[in-house]
């Protein structure tokens, strides 16, 4: 695309991006390559699971702020005319020319744009190109330049990205090489293990994430319990739970189907209502933060003190603790027990069965 470089002055790129994929990333770096400007336009008729409108655009933003995106579904596009629903998303299987019209509507009618442009890896690019530049010329009247529309094909052989949306959604993990980190991101679920002091859990933590060839995120608030020798302020309690939930974001992109999390901020929650008696309203919202499965360790072997730990009553405490915090939110919950082998095991077969 060197010989390409700067030769237009408005690129187009139109797709679902379900998910952005390598493939639609050749695409959107070679319309850069040529053009000042990039719009990039995405919207699909049904949604697919798990790449949802705001999914679409954060992918979109996060990998090219630079680039003009315009992410839809009927109600954004409602909110976009003001409440109105005079024109909604077109079906995927809508005509040809619907979704040709639809698409010259946004760039006039939304964006205020013509293109010079459009990039795309598909049969339909030049058709595609013709129609909107005949619509862009209806539009504008007979007497303004003939807003003529070039396709630039972009790898149609799939030579160089040789994978679609269809096979990514139906096993991501396998294909995760040709998503950016980011994006693979959005696939990996998370699962947070809870229990009180002396149960197991951070041994189970580290031993399900090497079971699942995967990544955890260690428990902050014991982090700096020892850094502090236990002198631990009622303001410690929320910097605690935000700081729990950082490394979690930080290393979805690294884990591989699962991230393993030894910990929640529901714990920081249980630990400021114990020893303060109240907690911060923030905290309390943070505790809500939700994860695809909740692992209980059971507080069934003998109590260790390990010079941090309170006692056998104070465990028996958070675990019941647990249990009613819990069921109260209606949030579900598995409880591992027994030997270590056995917890793993129990865990597993949990993750397994999602």
């Amino acid at each position: 695309m060197n010989a390409l470089a700067r030769q237009w002055c408005r690129g187009l790129v139109v797709g679902k991006f379900c998910p952005l994929h390598r493939g639609h990333m050749l695409v959107i770096d070679s319309a850069l390559a040529a053009c000042d400007e990039v719009v990039v336009i995405s919207y699909t008729k049904p949604e697919f699971a798990g790449c949802g409108r705001a999914l679409r655009e954060a992918w979109l933003r996060a990998s090219y702020p630079q680039v003009r995106v315009l992410v839809l579904d009927d109600a954004s596009l409602a909110a976009l005319q003001g409440g109105a629903t005079a024109v909604r998303v077109p079906h995927n299987d809508a005509p040809d020319t619907e979704q040709r019209d639809f698409c010259g509507w946004l760039c006039l009618d939304l964006l205020g744009v013509t293109v010079d442009a459009v990039f795309t890896s598909e049969d339909y690019g030049d058709g595609f190109a013709r129609a909107l530049g005949a619509y862009f010329d209806a539009r504008r009247g007979s007497g303004a330049p003939r807003a003529a529309v070039r396709h630039v094909s972009v790898d149609r052989a799939r030579a160089q990205v040789a994978v679609s949306g269809t096979a990514i959604r139906a096993n991501p993990h396998a294909l995760r090489a040709f998503l950016h980190p980011q994006v693979y991101a959005s696939f990996v679920r998370k699962v947070c293990l809870l229990g009180g002091e002396s149960s197991g859990k951070t041994t189970l933590a580290a031993a399900l994430a090497q079971a699942l060839d995967s990544v955890w995120a260690p428990e902050f608030g014991r982090e700096l319990w020892i850094e502090k020798n236990g002198a631990l302020v009622f303001g410690d309690m929320l910097d605690i739970g935000r700081t729990q939930l950082a490394p979690e974001q930080a290393l979805l992109p690294h884990a591989t189907r699962w991230l393993v999390c030894d910990t929640s901020p529901l714990t920081t929650l249980f630990y400021s209502e114990a020893m303060f008696g109240q907690a911060d309203p923030t905290l309390h919202e943070l505790a809500a933060q939700p994860y695809d499965v909740t692992l209980l360790c059971a507080p069934d072997f003998a109590f260790v003190q390990d010079g941090t730990r309170r006692d056998e009553i104070f465990r028996q405490r958070q675990h019941a603790w647990y249990v009613d915090e819990l069921t109260r939110r209606g949030l579900p919950f598995t409880i591992v027990q027994g030997t270590p082998a056995q917890r793993l095991a129990q865990a597993c077969a949990r993750l397994a069965a999602i």
